[in-house]
């Protein structure tokens, strides 16, 4: 029985030697080479075993198998996969150099190995991640383009040459991508995000509305995407949609200030300064906006007549920032009023003013909001031009609307 389970093994054990060893010769590729020492060595064992008629100890036996059986099989297994020995090997000994921070060693051995194997998908996705963390922005974006060669559907690296080249300025070539992207997986809310900040920088608006619609069928809890379509609709001047979705996106984060504060400024807008006032109040709270928030519920307070509040929010928004605030009140005809009773300070060319760290979107829909109002503030309520945009835009992205609300009713 013994003799009977060593032929057997040796047989098995010699026919996976010679595959491997014809793996080395067909593919001239040494990565085998260790595989095939370790194999010699468990046949070579076992060959001594039935030579010497000895019954090895089974910690022997096993590690035996394991040389001579499991792992060429494991091999055989995993290139049936269409995985390369070669990879999992350059893999492992790629790690062990990152690990020890040996980087131009992890690349050197990355590039043999697409050099080699030029459709080694794994060679290239790490050697594009190892680019990326470098800030080699070219050579990384080259990398996922060939990810995207050797797997059509690689989604995540469309996404990614889609950012790279968005980070490059070339905006058309980003949106591009995107836009196929998006054709083959339309709930990509990372692609749908981007493409509309492209568009909102470019400032096509009315593009960007089609873009923001379409991903919040998929993914209508999305605070970035409801937020974004708010200002969209705000740079179109429709102020009814982007009340509305600002309001969605304050749901979707109670903490979130800016949402709030463009609520604040439509309120203004509407001459609904009640509801104003409850919004600057709550963006009061938010360092970045405490300034401007106070210097508008100055304004609300003097248009109500309540000169003491107006007073002391002025003199809170003084306080925050002097400089800004200081130049905001001398060019606004409402605080002539109440002029002599605010601590404007002295020697302003001495005072640094605060540095604004609002993002660029933020600084232009607020900037766009605080305009408006001072365009219409003169105005009655039914004098109030809601868009600067021809009526036909409008009327076509509500139709928009109601053509997916139709979809989402059947839908369900």
């Amino acid at each position: 029985m013994i003799l009977l389970e060593q032929l057997i093994f040796n047989i098995i054990a010699f026919t996976l030697f010679v595959i491997i060893f014809l793996k080395i010769i067909q593919r001239n590729d040494t990565s085998y080479v260790i595989s095939l020492m370790l194999e010699a060595v468990g046949i070579i064992t076992s060959f001594f075993q039935l030579v010497l008629n000895d019954n090895f100890d089974i910690i022997v036996k096993v590690i035996i198998y394991l040389l001579a059986i499991v792992l060429p099989t494991i091999i055989l297994i995993i290139e049936k996969k269409n995985i390369l020995f070669s990879e999992v090997v350059t893999t492992i000994s790629v790690e062990i150099e990152l690990l020890f921070a040996k980087k131009k060693v992890a690349k050197r051995k990355l590039n043999k190995l697409i050099t080699k194997y030029p459709q080694s998908y794994i060679g290239h996705k790490l050697l594009a991640q190892i680019y990326e963390k470098e800030g080699g922005i070219r050579k990384a974006l080259d990398e996922y383009i060939q990810l995207i060669e050797i797997q059509k559907n690689d989604y995540k690296s469309y996404y990614k040459v889609a950012e790279m080249l968005n980070t490059l300025e070339k905006k058309d070539e980003a949106a591009e991508m995107l836009n196929s992207l998006l054709q083959k997986q339309p709930e990509n809310s990372q692609a749908t995000q981007l493409l509309g900040e492209i568009l909102i920088e470019q400032e096509k608006y009315k593009e960007a509305v089609y873009v923001y619609l379409d991903g919040l069928k998929y993914n209508p809890t999305n605070y970035d995407l409801n937020y974004n379509i708010a200002v969209v609709y705000t740079m179109l001047n429709d102020f009814q949609n982007a009340k509305m979705y600002y309001e969605k996106s304050s749901f979707l984060n109670t903490l979130e200030y800016n949402s709030k504060y463009s609520l604040a400024e439509i309120a203004m807008i509407f001459k609904e300064l009640e509801e104003a006032e409850k919004y600057f109040l709550e963006t009061s709270q938010n360092e970045e906006l405490e300034a401007d928030s106070y210097f508008e519920l100055a304004r609300i307070s003097i248009m109500k007549a309540e000169k003491e509040k107006a007073i002391n929010y002025a003199n809170l928004a003084l306080e925050s920032d002097p400089k800004k605030i200081a130049e905001k009140i001398k060019n606004d005809s409402l605080f002539i009023t109440i002029m002599t009773k605010i601590k404007m300070p002295l020697n302003l060319e001495n005072i640094e003013e605060k540095q604004d760290k609002l993002g660029k979107k933020e600084r232009k829909v607020k900037k766009h909001l605080e305009e408006t109002f001072e365009i219409t503030r003169n105005l009655g309520y039914n004098n109030i031009r809601m868009t600067k945009k021809e009526d036909k835009e409008i009327e076509e992205i509500k139709e928009l609307e109601e053509q997916q609300e139709e979809m989402k009713e059947r839908d369900d």
